[in-house]
């Protein structure tokens, strides 16, 4: 949990541009160290070095880190911020996500939160709408915790989820799906639409 200015920071995600070029920078590094140490002089294995820069546009951020750029998430009391849309919490359905983690789960997903693996994995953020949409993470274990703990608190705690939602009714969440048009096969306008 962060502070920035006035805004109090529940959950922050980053697009991990960093990491990746972190985990580029070791390996080719190790190459060249293992190279010039062990087989061949410093001078040839300088040859490591230039092929990981070689490699490192294309591959790395054309590869690796162009299809999770829209990872970058932030959440706060007010908002879900996802890249630089911002989704209101007053559209967000925060009982459903309350009583589910109560039960030790999230959102349209049956496995239990304590057993999902660290891996990138979609969260869904249900509507009052009925909608729900998915937000991909590299630790949705995490994310899962701070927000139902949130929505707990937000509704008033454990009995008021409990209570209210044995008398309130509300639609199931159903995932969305990006509509696509015949000429943009991968726009996701459509999905970008409950941000307004």
């Amino acid at each position: 949990m962060a502070t920035t200015g006035k805004r109090r920071v529940l959950y922050r995600q980053g697009t991990g541009f960093w990491r990746m070029t972190a985990k580029w920078v070791l390996v080719f590094g190790a190459l060249y160290l293992l190279d010039g140490g062990l087989f061949r002089s410093w001078g040839d294995a300088l040859i490591w070095p230039m092929i990981g820069i070689l490699l490192w546009v294309p591959f790395g951020i054309g590869v690796v880190w162009y299809p999770k750029k829209d990872q970058r998430v932030e959440l706060t009391a007010r908002e879900l911020r996802v890249r630089r849309k911002r989704l209101p919490m007053e559209k967000v359905n925060l009982l459903h996500v309350a009583r589910l983690w109560l039960e030790g789960r999230s959102t349209a997903d049956d496995l239990l939160v304590g057993e999902w693996r660290p891996f990138d994995r979609v969260v869904w953020v249900p509507l009052r709408d009925g909608r729900a949409f998915g937000v991909e993470f590299r630790d949705p274990a995490a994310f899962a915790k701070v927000f139902g703990a949130f929505a707990v608190a937000a509704c008033g705690g454990p009995d008021i989820v409990r209570a209210r939602a044995a008398a309130e009714t509300y639609p199931d969440p159903l995932p969305m799906r990006p509509r696509r048009s015949a000429d943009d096969a991968g726009s996701w306008l459509d999905l970008w639409d409950i941000f307004n």
